[in-house]
């Protein structure tokens, strides 16, 4: 059984929607913001952090691993690491997890025997 059997056609459009962002966001910040921006107290870069947060938690959810990305791309300099985009691979891969372990985990119906089951 494969995995994308198991996982509705709407949560793969919003991972991959979210991976695609988060991977947008993290480019703009590292190759383009530093070319305009006023440096580490930048609106738009902020504005950009706060705007794809407030994304990724409406395609996702609220998961933790949006926190410590958030905080880090307010550190100056710390915002260079691709936070985004990792903390959107650490839910998929979370969710993933758990997804495949929900699918071992079904109950298995015991077989029917004939004259196993009197009537009283």
């Amino acid at each position: 059984m494969s995995f994308d059997s198991l996982i509705p056609a709407g949560s793969r459009w919003s991972f991959r929607t979210a991976m695609v962002l988060a991977m947008a966001a993290d480019a703009v910040q590292i190759f383009v913001m530093p070319l305009f921006a006023e440096g580490a107290l930048s609106p738009a870069d902020d504005l950009l952090d706060l705007g794809i947060a407030a994304i990724l938690v409406r395609l996702l959810g609220w998961h933790w691993e949006f926190l410590p990305a958030f905080i880090g791309e307010l550190v100056p300099g710390v915002d260079l690491v691709p936070f985004w985009t990792l903390s959107v691979m650490n839910v998929y891969r979370k969710w993933k997890q758990e997804a495949s372990e929900a699918s071992e985990q079904k109950p298995q119906e015991p077989p029917f025997i004939e004259g196993q089951y009197k009537s009283l």
